[in-house]
């Protein structure tokens, strides 16, 4: 039995403003209106043949914990999210992991934001990494390269073993364009997926030898970790203090029982604009609309627009990705750059660079649609059987008016039902809770008015999803 690990790290700045670190990529619905992380979780569902599943691991932010398990729910995997308080890479998540299985666990890492759309052929890949793994190995998997790409890292295939599986030669960085041409040339390269097949045991013992201070770090936090339902919460200042580093830099390449299986089958780690436009079909003159777009006498040109028309007309070799809130237009060629643009925006404190305007909760989600000087906008959404915390307000008051499905709301010591049309008003300084009893979505406008409209104006007094002292940026 195979068991499998998800990473559902990472900030996914490359595809701003679509992703962006309060909700980034993996989350995103991207293909078939299913995220990377639910589509990996169904992928990795198959790996032990039909009616053999096993519960996984997600190792994941803090901040992304119920987003991962809506995505769990959505893709009927059960298992635990270990919550990391600090991003520390991937060698302190695998280790955490790790120390969460039985020493004997063949544990199958894999991220959460790569697309890989035969099921079936990532499942036969994993299956020939089996008994190199039982053998002691720690088994990488590599990507047959389709070109010369600078995006990537590369792993060069050593002499071959009987079980399927090469020897790593060596790990190459991401190379320069000369280069990438001359290992394409090689013949005996692949890139690497960063999908990684192993024993919990020898894991452990491989970052042992090569990154104690790592493993003790993560033992400790481990040691005291809480449990709350599905999430396992390392102690926060003993994994704070863990050393941050990848694990090819502190295991893999300096480790000499390291095998790679090849994968011959379509593979993308979505990484760029033009990775997400690949995924669509493109018409005779290239362009690949994804929306509303509409590309008039356009070549080569990409378009994202799920809210709204967007025309281009004349263009060539352009990425145009709409959002509410925020909008990209960049030449094809400068798609790796993207990281760089949100970067400029953090130092200027946009908080767009990292907040989207529509903001999941484990209640379902809120739209910021207007906003301005005493006053805020939002249209909520509560899925069927969830409620919001029960809380007040210093600085705001509070109109609900309901659009559609049922509210139960709970004002002081009253409670009673809204029904599509009818409305209600909170006070500053009232007791309150909305709750949706009924089957379907509750949908509802929700006008803010006040002196201070932040969303940390909230005391909680009651909440089911463990919230009652969370972080400013958390509300509702």
């Amino acid at each position: 039995m195979i068991h499998p690990v998800i990473l559902c790290g990472g900030s996914g700045t490359r595809l701003w403003p679509l992703s962006r670190k309060s909700f980034p990529k993996q989350f995103v619905p991207l293909v078939d209106n299913k995220s990377l992380l639910q589509l990996t979780l169904e992928r990795v569902a198959q790996i032990n043949g039909s009616g053999a599943s096993a519960e996984v691991i997600c190792v994941a932010a803090e901040e992304h914990r119920f987003l991962v398990a809506e995505a769990m729910q959505a893709a009927k995997a059960t298992g635990r999210i270990v919550l990391e308080p600090v991003a520390r890479n991937t060698a302190p998540a695998m280790a955490l992991a790790a120390l969460q299985a039985q020493p004997q666990d063949l544990l199958l890492f894999c991220p959460s934001d790569h697309h890989i759309p035969d099921v079936q052929a990532f499942a036969s890949m994993v299956q020939r990494g089996i008994l190199a793994a039982g053998q002691g190995a720690i088994v990488t998997f590599g990507v047959v390269p389709s070109f010369p790409s600078t995006a990537y890292g590369y792993i060069e295939q050593g002499s071959a073993s009987a079980d399927g599986s090469f020897a790593v030669a060596r790990f190459i960085e991401k190379p320069g364009a000369d280069q990438a041409q001359a290992l394409l040339l090689q013949g005996n390269v692949l890139w690497n997926a960063g999908i990684f097949l192993v024993q919990a045991s020898t894991l452990l013992q491989a970052l042992q030898q090569h990154a104690p201070d790592i493993l003790q770090s993560c033992r400790q936090a481990m040691a005291q970790a809480t449990q709350d339902q599905q999430f396992v919460r390392p102690e926060p200042e003993a994994f704070a203090a863990c050393r941050a580093d990848s694990i090819d830099y502190a295991v893999l390449e300096r480790h000499p029982q390291v095998a790679v299986v090849p994968f011959a089958g379509a593979w993308s780690d979505v990484g760029s604009w033009n990775a997400v436009a690949d995924l669509s079909p493109a018409d005779e003159q290239g362009n690949r609309i994804d929306g509303r777009g509409l590309a008039v006498q356009s070549e080569r040109t990409y378009i994202h627009a799920p809210h709204r028309v967007v025309v281009t007309l004349g263009t060539q070799d352009l990425l145009v990705i709409d959002t509410p809130d925020a909008l990209l237009v960049a030449a094809s060629s400068h798609a790796e750059q993207v990281k760089g643009v949100v970067a400029q925006l953090d130092a200027r404190h946009s908080p767009e660079a990292s907040l989207h305007r529509k903001v999941a909760r484990p209640w379902g989600c809120y739209d910021s649609i207007d906003h301005g000087a005493r006053f805020q906008v939002k249209r909520i959404t509560v899925r069927p059987g969830a409620k919001l915390s029960l809380q007040k307000h210093h600085h705001r008051a509070e109109h609900w008016i309901v659009v559609y499905g049922t509210a139960l709301v709970t004002k002081g010591t009253e409670q009673f039902l809204l029904t599509e049309n009818q409305s209600t008003y909170i006070p500053i300084g009232e007791t309150h809770r909305l709750e949706n009893p009924g089957k379907t979505d509750l949908e509802m406008i929700e006008v803010q008015t006040g002196s201070y409209l932040g969303e940390d104006d909230i005391v909680r007094l009651e909440d089911t999803y463990g919230r009652l002292a969370p972080p400013p940026e958390i509300s509702k």
